[in-house]
């Protein structure tokens, strides 16, 4: 009998919760350690992060970066795809940055923004070690300012925002068994990774998640007995849950992600995005344009000439050309 798989994480971490949901979606033996009970260095040195999740697989490799972890295990359980092949891929792909790289933020916002939620989830991430909380509480203003929740007008429009995906989400799983069709894929896993870690965890968003049953049986394990068999719903149409956020990407995570490019590439430490409203400034940071160019790899090399010209078209009709290539 083969090594299971080892995520090492934290029950709290936004992205170890994505990496868990893929697991259980793939039909894998794995289990769940702490990073910290574990020798972190040597996990650091093998992975090349200090973030999580780090995946070690049954032939002993340390994986970090839960987007190409999937595309790896998808090789590996190919009749369990979290990303499918073709144009479906490419949108489901883009569906997933959006919670990736925008919707992370608002996590953010709720954890750190309110007291319960901060002393709750810095408690337990430091096992009630007092002092170890309060230098973990520090950390979390600090990232709020770097993720552009810092005012007031932001904080609102951040929970506005996930409550419009929550009423998507809810009106969504009473059509299908998942979000983008009858049988899961990757942005299943990233939302599981936010109810999860974050907003069915921690004291105050869980207040507004109550409110949607559907969601709360989802994050709770109502469809993690995946049989193997459904399917997702065709390219373009996909579901209504998809067309709203592609509908949102569009005046939040785009402008957004070029800013972030411009400053990448002046060298800046900082960008500025126009965001519901206001002039927002964001951290600017090489992780969410390499995560961009991921998605125009995608579309640049793993499409035949004919589905790359149909995405191509599709990203211009929805609005998105900050993933048409050359654009």
């Amino acid at each position: 009998m083969s090594d299971p798989y080892v995520i090492y994480g934290g029950e709290l971490s936004y992205f170890t919760r994505k990496l868990e949901a893929a697991c259980i979606f793939y039909g894998l033996d794995f289990e769940m350690r702490s990073k910290n009970k574990h020798d972190p260095a040597d996990i650091e040195r093998r992975s090349g992060t200090h973030q999580v999740p780090v995946l070690q697989t049954p032939d002993n490799w340390m994986i970090g970066d839960t987007t190409p972890i999937l595309h790896l295990l998808d090789a590996r359980v190919p009749r369990r795809r979290m990303f499918p092949e073709g144009p479906l891929g490419v949108l489901v792909h883009i569906v997933e940055e959006h919670f990736d790289e925008w919707v992370a933020r608002t996590m953010v916002h709720y954890r750190w923004h309110y007291p319960d939620s901060a002393l709750f989830a810095s408690t337990r991430m430091a096992d009630g070690m007092a002092e170890v909380a309060e230098r973990v509480r520090t950390w979390g203003p600090r990232a709020c300012r770097a993720t552009g929740t810092e005012s007031e007008t932001q904080r609102q429009a951040a929970e506005d925002e996930y409550v419009r995906i929550l009423e998507a989400a809810e009106a969504q799983l009473g059509k299908t068994r998942y979000l983008l069709g009858n049988r899961p894929c990757a942005v299943d896993c990233i939302v599981l990774g936010g109810l999860r870690a974050h907003t069915h965890m921690d004291p105050d968003p869980k207040k507004v998640t109550a409110g949607y049953p559907r969601v709360v049986a989802f994050s709770e394990g109502a469809a993690d007995g995946w049989d193997g068999s459904g399917e997702l719903a065709p390219f373009p149409a996909s579901t209504d849950f998809a067309r709203f956020v592609l509908g949102e990407m569009t005046t939040t995570y785009q402008p957004y992600a070029l800013a972030n490019r411009a400053a990448q590439q002046a060298g800046a430490k900082a960008c500025h995005a126009h965001i519901y409203g206001e002039d927002v400034s964001y951290l600017s940071r090489p992780y969410p344009e390499r995560s961009r160019q991921m998605i125009l790899d995608r579309i640049s090399h793993r499409l035949s000439d004919a589905d790359r010209q149909q995405v191509i078209d599709w990203l211009a009709e929805v609005g998105l050309h900050c993933f048409i290539p050359g654009a």
